[in-house]
């Protein structure tokens, strides 16, 4: 996607531009007790792959040079490797982020590092970023699509994708975060969407019930999604906002329903015990900023959790976030708080739902 005076990094230009600033990775398991709180470095947890590449350009580089601080990287992020690191007090990184499931997961069971407000500067930050012990990243929005070509009389709510006799065809749904599956049901059977939670799971259920049989596709991965939507295996479905664009770009007839869509934030917050708090505070400072936070969402089509970053997306970019303030009306945030100690129950009774 180019567009005159707009930031957009292509996959190849990412990994292209990457190469210029080329990041150490962090040897893995190697104690950094010994090394000073205040020394010029910081140890990042990221993803890898293209999601690196873009930080690289909109977020390290920049950051290092403001602050003279290096970044060095430690991939990929997963709960297991936060709890490995905090148990061995090896602090193998510094900082890590997180969607608010796993986050309320890891604050309680320990492995968040308070966030120090003394070494913060809040008068600099839009108050919309923080939270008690970090600071929001992306906004990831997962909406239902469809194929303009099957359905010339569109539908417009989840109550419309689970209405199978005036909109016949294949669906598909996401299996990996049932509690969202489960939610989108919920809405279907007339509940409003401040009123979701705690999720009535009989009632839920029940509702799945009715579309069961139409399911051609339970999907697990995002790749997945988007694939079986291109070959035309499914007509309609639930998908992660920033794969839509993609879709688009490649002329498949797919339009949106955002309206019940959820919206979950990401959360960047430092490791228990970190031995690196001042430059893990001034990391997180620096996210909150307008510029990196809007180019970073602008490469990876991501959503800002910063309404002042939408400044610094293209107006094709800001159309398709799930944080501009249309898209945002329509939607209902995941409770995480309620879903973490819940989660396990609700994945168990999923299966078995999914096997009867």
């Amino acid at each position: 996607m180019q567009r005159k005076n707009t930031f957009i990094l292509s996959r190849r230009t990412l990994i292209r531009t990457a190469a210029a600033f080329p990041l150490v990775a962090a040897p893995a398991l190697i104690s950094r007790r010994s090394l000073a709180a205040d020394d010029k470095i910081l140890y990042v947890n990221t993803w890898g792959g293209a999601w690196t590449a873009a930080q690289r350009t909109t977020m390290f580089a920049p950051f290092t040079a403001k602050t003279g601080i290096e970044i060095k990287v430690v991939e990929p992020v997963s709960f297991p490797k936060l709890k490995a690191t905090v148990d061995a007090k090896t602090w193998d990184f510094d900082v890590t982020s997180f969607a608010s499931v796993e986050y309320f997961r890891a604050k309680n069971e320990g492995l968040v590092e308070p966030m120090d407000w003394k070494l913060f500067d809040k008068s600099k930050v839009n108050p919309a970023c923080l939270l008690d012990e970090g600071v929001k990243s992306i906004v990831l929005g997962t909406p239902f699509i469809y194929r303009k070509d099957k359905y010339p009389n569109p539908p417009k709510s989840w109550a419309d994708f689970f209405d199978v006799q005036k909109f016949p065809g294949f669906r598909a749904l996401n299996s990996t975060a049932p509690q969202t599956t489960l939610a989108f049901a919920l809405l279907a059977d007339g509940v409003p969407k401040d009123k979701l939670y705690p999720l009535d799971l009989d009632r839920a259920f029940k509702k799945l019930n009715t579309i069961k049989s139409h399911i051609k596709v339970w999907w697990t991965q995002t790749g997945q999604s988007e694939q079986i939507f291109r070959d035309g295996e499914v007509d309609m479905m639930s998908i992660w906002s920033s794969r839509i664009i993609s879709l688009m770009k490649t002329g498949v007839p797919v339009d949106v329903v955002w309206e019940g869509s959820q919206n979950d934030t990401g959360v960047w917050f430092m490791v228990k015990g970190t031995p690196r708090k001042e430059a893990a505070v001034k990391w997180m400072e620096f996210l909150c900023e307008p510029k990196p936070h809007g180019e970073f969402c602008e490469a990876m089509t991501y959503g800002p959790s910063n309404p002042d970053a939408l400044k610094f997306m293209s107006p094709e970019a800001v159309a398709m976030s799930p944080s501009n303030a249309e898209h945002e009306k329509q939607s209902f945030q995941q409770d995480a708080a309620w879903v973490v100690p819940n989660l396990p129950k609700i994945q168990e009774r999923f299966q078995e739902w999914m096997t009867s």
